[in-house]
C-alpha cells in the first residue's frame, strides 16, 4: 500500500519553507507518496520530489513501462523497464531498475542494483547503491559510483570511479580521473587511467595498464601489455607483464608490499621482458612470463 502524506507528517522531517508552501498551495497533503512525486515532477520541482525519496525512502511498488521517455523521473520503487530509456534530465529511483535496451540520462540514482541490456550513458552521474550491469558499454561523463560494476564491453568515464567491490570490464577501460575499487579490476582489454589507480585486491588486463599516478592494488597485478605508470607501482603479492614494468621518474616499483621477505621466491616474484629500472622490492626472475 501507498504511503500517505499529510501536513503534519511532513512537517516531521523539517522541509524547506518553499517546497512546503507550495505542496500544502497545491494541496498535495493526503495524497500518496508516488502520486505526490509525480505532480512535483511534472510542475519541474524535481528537487522536491528527490527531497521527498531522500526523506520517506523507498517502496515496495513495481512499476513495467514498454519503454520510458521523459524529461525528469522520479520514482521510489522498483522500475522495469522492456525498451529503451531516454531521460535527458534526472533519473532517481528508490529501488531496483531494470532496462531490457540502452539507458541514456543526464543524472542517474539508483538506490539498489541498475542492469541494462543495452549500453548506459549517463551525463554528470550514474550511481547505484547496489551492483551496476550493462550488457554493452557504460559511458559517463561525470562520476560513476556503484558497489560492483559488469559491462559486457567498455567502460568510458570523464570523472571518478569508486566501487565498494569489484569491477569486471568486457574490453577497455578508459578513466579520465581516479579510480578505486575496493576488491578487484580486471579488464578485456587495456586499463588506462588519468588518476589514481587503487585496487583493494588483484588488478588484470589484457591490454597494457597506463596511469597518470600511483598504481596501487593488493594483491597482484598482471597485464598482456605494458605496465607504466607516471608514479610508483605497488603490488601487494606478485607483479607480471608481457611487455615492460616501468615506474615514473624518480619513483620506484614494489612487489610483495604484503608478503614476508622468505616469501618472495613464491609469492612476491616480479616477471616482464626486462628488469624493471626502479624495482625496490620482489623477487625478480629472468625468465619470459608463462601466460595461462
Amino acid at each position: 500500500m501507498d504511503m500517505e502524506l499529510t501536513q503534519t507528517f511532513l512537517r516531521g522531517k523539517n522541509p524547506c519553507a518553499t517546497g512546503y508552501r507550495w505542496f500544502v498551495r497545491h494541496e498535495l497533503g493526503g495524497k500518496d507518496y508516488q502520486s505526490a512525486m509525480d505532480t512535483q515532477v511534472r510542475a519541474g520541482r524535481v528537487e522536491d520530489a528527490r527531497w521527498l525519496l531522500q526523506n520517506f525512502g523507498p517502496t515496495n511498488t513495481v512499476l513495467e513501462l514498454d519503454h520510458l521517455e521523459a524529461d525528469h523521473c522520479v520514482f521510489a520503487g522498483t522500475l522495469i523497464v522492456h525498451g529503451d530509456v531516454r531521460v535527458p534530465g534526472q533519473l532517481l529511483v528508490g529501488r531496483s531498475l531494470q532496462v531490457g535496451g540502452g539507458l541514456r540520462a543526464g543524472q542517474v540514482e539508483v538506490g539498489e542494483d541498475l542492469h541494462s541490456g543495452g549500453a548506459l550513458f549517463a551525463d554528470t552521474l550514474l550511481q547505484a547503491g547496489g551492483s551496476i550491469k550493462a550488457a554493452w558499454s557504460v559511458d559517463v561523463q561525470g562520476q560513476l559510483r556503484a558497489e560492483e560494476l559488469r559491462t559486457g564491453w567498455e567502460l568510458r568515464c570523464g570523472g571518478p570511479v569508486a566501487l565498494r567491490g569489484s569491477a569486471f570490464i568486457g574490453q577497455d577501460v578508459e578513466v579520465q580521473a581516479d579510480l578505486h575499487c575496493g576488491k578487484g579490476l580486471r579488464a578485456g582489454g587495456a586499463v588506462a587511467v588519468q588518476g589514481l589507480l587503487e585496487v583493494g585486491d588483484g588488478l588484470a588486463a589484457q591490454g597494457d595498464i597506463v596511469c597518470g599516478n600511483h598504481i596501487q592494488a593488493g594483491w597482484g597485478i598482471k597485464a598482456r601489455g605494458d605496465i607504466r605508470a607516471a608514479c610508483s607501482i605497488r603490488a601487494g603479492e606478485t607483479l607480471q607483464a608481457e611487455g615492460e614494468i616501468a615506474a615514473g621518474p624518480g619513483y620506484g616499483v614494489f612487489a610483495g608490499m604484503n608478503v614476508q621477505m622468505d616469501a618472495w621466491p613464491d609469492c612476491a616474484w616480479v616477471r616482464a621482458l626486462r628488469k624493471p629500472q626502479a624495482l625496490i622490492s620482489g623477487w625478480w626472475e629472468e625468465q619470459t612470463p608463462a601466460w595461462a
